[in-house]
């Protein structure tokens, strides 16, 4: 897209949040004749951008999350210590035998996954020797609000790159089991294959990493399209954890469905092979309306009672619409990570 159409797509945008702000809505592209020049990167952006790196992993055929996911899944990480530490979105690398890192002088590095947090979305890597690249320090994502100016940054320098805004900040529920408070959204829409792409500070420091692109980032009278990020904040408590290669303490149970809003019913799209949602006779169709008798009508409900239940091996019943009739299933929640085959430590 050119810099005119991403400029007039954004400007719309802060019209409609009340920001309009030229200097903010560009990005580092050569505007058309006639705009108005974007404001220079900071030298403290500019020195963070090699850190931004290309990572490619390659998954078994018969991995869990190979259907879905695929077996060859590219990315982005982030470099954030001197020994090859690599910052990622726990997807690429989930279940992964191979992950290869390529600088943006396309030097390449074998690495292996440390860990993979599932409650965050994060994953560490770390390359078999060191790179030669300085690493980019941890901002404090709680102080990004709404209407901050941010930087999008994917392997490839200045190419890769996107000025924006912070759309909103807030609770995402993902239908995969997943809930994340206070997530960042940005807008414009971040293209450049998002996953694992830097939200970075106009000081260039690490807000977050690149997670989705989403419809609705912004909400408003209208929606518009970005991405949604995961803050670093998210990762300073486990930090440490994870870098040792072990699990964070207190993994959430899992019962292994995939479920969607739709006008108020939380409907069951598909079913696990091999969880325990299958086990206890779940069915894709299904319509959740309570868990442990407490009626739910949005994911974070649907997930909140059922990690308040009690921890993995817990029996929480769920109440079923099915064909018109109510049903009680019965589900003993298991381990992800037991379920993905990963070693018992990540």
């Amino acid at each position: 897209m050119s810099a005119s159409r991403r400029f007039l797509s954004l400007a719309v945008i802060l019209a409609v949040v009340g920001c309009l702000s030229p200097a903010v809505a560009q990005t580092v592209d050569k505007p058309a004749t006639g705009e108005p020049a974007p404001r220079p990167l900071s030298d403290a952006v500019k020195a963070a951008l090699p850190a931004v790196v290309t990572l490619k992993s390659t998954v078994p055929r018969e991995a869990r999350s190979a259907r879905n996911l695929g077996t060859e899944r590219e990315g982005h990480g982030v470099v954030i210590d001197d020994d090859g530490l690599v910052l990622t979105v726990g997807y690429l690398v989930l279940e992964a035998n191979s992950v290869e890192i390529v600088e943006n002088s396309g030097k390449r590095a074998s690495a292996m996954v440390v860990a993979f947090d599932n409650d965050s979305g994060f994953a560490l890597v770390r390359t078999a020797i060191p790179l030669k690249v300085k690493p980019v320090a941890f901002g404090d994502s709680d102080t990004l609000k709404q209407r901050d100016a941010i930087v999008i940054a994917g392997a490839g320098g200045e190419d890769k790159l996107l000025r924006g805004l912070v759309a909103d900040r807030r609770q995402f529920a993902g239908y995969w089991e997943y809930l994340l408070d206070n997530a960042i959204f940005t807008v414009p829409p971040y293209h450049h294959n998002w996953g694992g792409s830097a939200l970075l500070d106009e000081q260039g420091a690490l807000m977050g990493i690149g997670s989705l692109q989403v419809p609705d980032a912004y909400r408003g009278a209208r929606s518009f399209p970005g991405n949604m990020f995961i803050p670093i904040n998210r990762l300073k408590p486990i930090f440490e954890t994870m870098k040792t290669g072990r699990r964070p303490d207190g993994a959430k149970p899992w019962i292994g469905i995939t479920t969607h809003e739709a006008h108020g019913r939380l409907i069951i799209a598909s079913v696990q092979p091999g969880s325990p949602a299958e086990s206890a006779g779940l069915r894709r169709g299904d319509v959740v309306r309570s868990v442990g008798g407490t009626e739910v009508d949005s994911l974070a409900e649907l997930y909140s009672n059922l990690w308040k239940a009690g921890p993995s091996g817990t029996t929480v019943t769920l109440g079923i619409d099915r064909g018109g009739e109510r049903v009680d299933v019965a589900v003993r929640s298991g381990d992800r990570y037991k379920y993905l085959r990963l070693d018992s430590s990540l």
